[in-house]
């Protein structure tokens, strides 16, 4: 057991570092991209499947609230917490629309649409970055593997450099968790 949790780590902390070395002139770009839309009343729309529509939860929440000081909330939301609208638009259109339809309606030129996947080709996400791009959105991902298609699609992608789920979620959350530090700093 000892070695395994040490694996664990070692693995997390080497996919981290190649994580860095891959994307820190991408994180600086994000970190301005997002930056630049809040500073013009924009919003952040984030989304994505399970572990990473907890992420999107999660990262909205540090938007809205604070992440590490007291400032002024900024306007940012996950796309996968009203149950109402997800349920409403997979049964009645299909689960691939469920964020390019709440796109369409909430989303206005100059937000940012920030989509995740660790493998970097759900369907939705793919569909709802799209949509973005047709409104005039600035798009962003977090990806995994290759990127995927949603790499080749966004204004900016950041993309973990592994196959393992685990492993990319986790330095999904570091790069969420530096662009949140930073977007806030920008702002008292």
């Amino acid at each position: 057991m000892k070695t395994t949790i040490e694996h664990i780590f070692k693995e997390s902390i080497r996919v981290k570092e190649a994580t860095l070395s891959k994307n820190l002139d991408e994180m600086m770009a994000a970190v301005k991209l997002v930056t630049d839309a809040l500073k013009k009343n924009r919003k952040v729309i984030l989304f994505g499947n399970g572990g990473s529509a907890a992420d999107s939860q999660h990262i909205a929440a540090e938007f809205i609230g604070r992440f590490q000081k007291e400032r002024k909330a900024l306007p940012a939301v996950a796309l996968t917490t009203d149950t109402s609208a997800l349920t409403a638009l997979g049964n009645d259109y299909g689960f691939n629309v469920i964020f390019s339809r709440q796109i369409e309606g909430l989303g206005q030129k100059g937000d940012v649409a920030w989509g995740i996947s660790t493998s970097g080709n759900s369907p939705n996400v793919i569909e709802g970055i799209k949509k973005a791009k047709q409104m005039g959105l600035k798009t962003l991902s977090l990806t995994g593997c290759d990127g995927g298609k949603l790499a080749r699609l966004t204004d900016i992608s950041l993309i973990v450099p592994s196959s393992v789920t685990a492993r990319i979620q986790e330095s999904h959350l570091c790069i969420a968790h530096a662009i949140c530090e930073l977007v806030e700093n920008q702002f008292s």
